[in-house]
């Protein structure tokens, strides 16, 4: 018996040993990913992001624009107008009115939201009960690991800002749900994060989930799950109105976002997705195909070039599949299938089906699937109840190599496209 139990000890110390060798070089890499971050930002040239025009209209007194950075805006009752939600604007407002529109912090700011998500997480997976190590592994996947580090390093984008935006109010109102704090602001962030990426309103049954006792039922009339619905709800349908409001004004109906006014491109500028919508319009059956490969099975893809194909050419712009880029998200089928991990998949299903017939899959990107930002969070939460002791060994071999094909991307980018 002696002899069995030292064999354990030695494997234990062993497995140990080799998770902190593991721990530093997961953390080297993601100092190098860091410092990737920092040079986008400290070159950031500015008169990229339209959201800056946005705030700029709304300091004089407009919903309509001057300009457009990219070819994402509409043209309605010869006016431009941008058409995304208005959040990440109203956000920038100041650093608009004190820089004018060539404001050129978006990618410094939108590391400042990264960080204060990445601190929330820190707290949420405590109030989990998970352990501080794995918790350490947790938060470096999903800093570096996931599509979170590509919409920060991107964040002079009004897509890629949005969804930094969008995953800090997400990170608020779980934070608020899980310690058992204010349901109201919980109801807030999530209005902020709707009106920076819609689909964050598929938030809401899965924090109700997650707010109440394991002794309590899930649907009851008393008082208590009627102030729950409210404190989360309301604020919900504050921001909706708002945007349905705010829709009204530009396009005459509440519904309207504007997609249908898209400027065409210009000369030479068409894309994937300008084609997709020329043929089949935004929404079709012809995409699930395309989207669903690459939400799932495809993988990390350089194009060589030459006569003998060893000149690397490009990047895959369609991406990688989150499986791929991400593999320790499967972990998660070791969850307990408690009431708000059925509820968490049941969103995910809900966010994630939709979006395999949309006409882009988050063209462009490189080793992520972008759009699985909507739903992450409630993915890591369900890894927080499927992570134990035995669990961390696979984990840290699977972030580790992770957050290393995400510096791999970023070397081929840098020798592919020069920055």
């Amino acid at each position: 018996m002696s002899a069995i139990t030292d064999l354990k000890s030695a494997g234990d110390g062993l497995l140990r040993r080799r998770g902190l060798v593991l721990l530093a070089f997961a953390a080297l890499m993601a100092a190098l990913l860091v410092a990737g971050l920092a040079m986008r930002a400290l070159g950031e040239a500015g008169e990229a992001n339209t959201y800056a025009l946005l705030a700029e209209a709304f300091l004089n007194g407009r919903l309509d624009v001057s300009g457009c950075f990219d070819e994402d805006c509409a043209i309605y009752a010869d006016r431009m107008w941008v058409i995304f939600p208005p959040a990440p604007a109203v956000l920038v407002m100041p650093f608009v009115a004190l820089f004018g529109p060539g404001f050129s912090g978006f990618i410094l700011l939108a590391m400042l939201l990264t960080g204060i998500s990445l601190a929330l997480w820190w707290r949420i997976l405590g109030h989990l009960g998970l352990d501080r190590e794995t918790a350490v592994w947790l938060v470096l996947a999903l800093a570096f690991a996931t599509p979170l580090y590509y919409v920060t390093i991107r964040g002079d984008g009004v897509w890629f800002f949005a969804q930094t935006v969008a995953f800090l109010g997400i990170a608020v109102a779980i934070h608020e749900t899980v310690r058992g704090g204010s349901l109201v602001l919980a109801g807030v962030a999530i209005g902020v994060a709707f009106l920076s990426r819609q689909m964050s309103i598929f938030m809401l049954p899965f924090l109700f989930a997650l707010a109440l006792r394991s002794e309590e039922p899930l649907i009851s009339f008393r008082w208590p799950h009627w102030r729950r619905a409210l404190a989360l709800g309301l604020p919900v349908a504050a921001a909706v109105l708002i945007y349905f409001a705010y829709n009204y004004v530009r396009f005459g109906s509440p519904t309207d976002t504007g997609y249908g006014y898209m400027m065409p491109p210009s000369a030479g500028a068409e894309t994937m997705s300008t084609r997709r919508i020329d043929e089949y319009g935004l929404f079709s059956s012809a995409y699930v195909l395309f989207n669903a490969l690459y939400l799932f099975v495809q993988g990390f893809h350089l194009q060589f070039g030459g006569e003998t194909l060893t000149v690397p050419e490009a990047m895959d712009s369609a991406g990688t599949s989150l499986l791929a880029a991400s593999p320790f998200v499967l972990l998660a089928v070791f969850a307990p299938m408690r009431r708000a991990v059925v509820i968490g998949l049941v969103m995910i299903a809900v966010m994630a089906v939709p979006m395999l017939f949309y006409h882009s899959n988050g063209f462009s990107q490189y080793n992520v699937q972008r759009y699985a930002l909507d739903w992450l969070p409630i993915l890591f939460v369900i890894l927080a109840f499927a992570l134990t002791d035995r669990l961390r060994p696979a984990l840290q071999v699977l972030v580790t190599y992770a957050i290393g094909l995400n510096v791999v991307t970023m070397v081929m980018l840098a020798l592919t496209t020069g920055g």
